[in-house]
């Protein structure tokens, strides 16, 4: 599916392999202990999102750990690690918390309204609006708060700045830039351009870089993508803790202000992962650039190479950088990066072969070798009738 509500420079091609081959570890996806499936059902906990779906037996129906459907009784529930497993248990998806689709979609109800803002960027939307499209201001309000962390207004505005930003910068005078994107003062769109950017318009457009942001749905949860026109920034799991830090290194770096938006880098970064968790490529060609050092470049420049279905460690991407006593330095240039999945650092292991620390999380982490080993398919199929 595509379309706004499914939210969610240098091209890596195929590296050739190193000279020392990587070791091929198929790792098992266990589910966590029963009772702490149960404790974060019963709390309904949203950090569980993709590492279980719940079956009622008595009903014949599975659910996300966060539905908010009445719970049954723990005797009568089953847990399995995706929704294609529970399909294929003979459950049919809740219609209440629909785990089929990714976590984090657009419910069918916003959808309308989120074409309705594509389709009109500029427009200034009031709460008028919302009500003449049949909409309460406060759910528009709410699934806003929890999913992009800002009012519907507040997303709406910043998505105008962006362009204004854009268009400035290309060129356009402040006043058409500002009419243009639905301001009908000046003074107010300079105030609103001071809080977004730092500086009045015209000092914001030759100091500050045009970067926008998006979701992006996988079936691992949604992404948040930050690119320029030219090249992919940042590529993070929404909830991962250093989210916010991520954000700030490229900001610095690059000199931007991420806005809400949607560019072809964005869109070619959605087409590859969808077709990366369909099993349709192994390899990523959107072109990337995230600020680091000369070492950490060197860094995530061997990860690109680790072929797609085996990992490697710390220590042997140090020893292949010439840089044998280096091991903590290159674990900690890993967890630097910003570029999750198409910059693989989630082929790196421990030394002994254990999973070790992964921002996203470890769940996230055995799922992905898992699904490049051919262990598990991540995009749900229903079982043949």
């Amino acid at each position: 599916m595509a379309g706004p509500y499914l939210e969610f420079g240098v091209s890596f091609p195929v590296a050739t392999p190193p000279s020392k081959p990587y070791a091929v570890r198929m790792i098992a996806s266990p589910l966590p202990p029963r009772q702490e499936m149960l404790r974060a059902f019963a709390r309904r906990d949203p950090s569980y999102e993709g590492v279980f779906v719940t079956a009622v037996r008595t009903t014949g129906i599975f659910c996300r750990p966060t539905c908010t459907a009445r719970q049954p009784l723990a005797d009568n529930v089953e847990f399995f690690a995706t929704p294609r497993d529970a399909l294929f248990a003979g459950y049919r998806p809740c219609l209440r918390c629909s785990p089929l689709e990714p976590a984090g979609a657009a419910p069918v109800w916003l959808r309308p309204l989120l074409d309705a803002v594509a389709a009109e960027p500029e427009r200034r939307w009031r709460d008028a609006d919302l009500v003449a499209l049949g909409l309460k201001p406060e759910r528009v309000r709410r699934w806003f708060k929890t999913n992009h962390e800002m009012t519907f207004q507040g997303y709406c505005r910043a998505r105008r700045l962006g362009a204004a930003l854009r268009q400035i910068g290309e060129g356009e005078s402040v006043t058409s830039a500002a009419f243009d994107q639905g301001w009908e003062s000046l003074s107010a769109f300079t105030d609103a351009f001071r809080r977004v950017f730092g500086a009045p318009p015209l000092d914001a457009s030759r100091s500050v870089r045009p970067l926008l942001a998006r979701r992006i749905l996988t079936p691992l949860g949604p992404m948040v993508a930050c690119a320029t026109s030219d090249a992919l920034c940042l590529l993070e799991f929404a909830e991962r803790r250093m989210l916010e830090r991520q954000l700030q290194r490229v900001r610095r770096g690059l000199g931007a202000v991420p806005t809400p938006g949607n560019n072809e880098v964005l869109e070619e970064t959605a087409r590859e992962l969808n077709a990366y968790f369909a099993g349709s490529i192994q390899h990523f060609t959107v072109p990337t650039a995230q600020p680091g050092s000369e070492f950490q470049q060197r860094v995530w420049a061997r990860l690109v190479e680790i072929p797609s279905g085996e990992t490697t460690t710390y220590g042997t991407i140090a020893r292949g950088l010439g840089l044998p006593n280096h091991s903590r330095a290159v674990a900690s240039a890993v967890g630097d990066n910003a570029i999750g999945i198409i910059i693989p650092c989630h082929r790196v292991v421990g030394a002994d072969g254990d999973l070790t620390g992964y921002g996203g999380g470890l769940w996230r982490k055995r799922r992905l070798l898992d699904h490049e080993a051919g262990i598990r398919t991540l995009l749900p199929d229903s079982p043949a009738s």
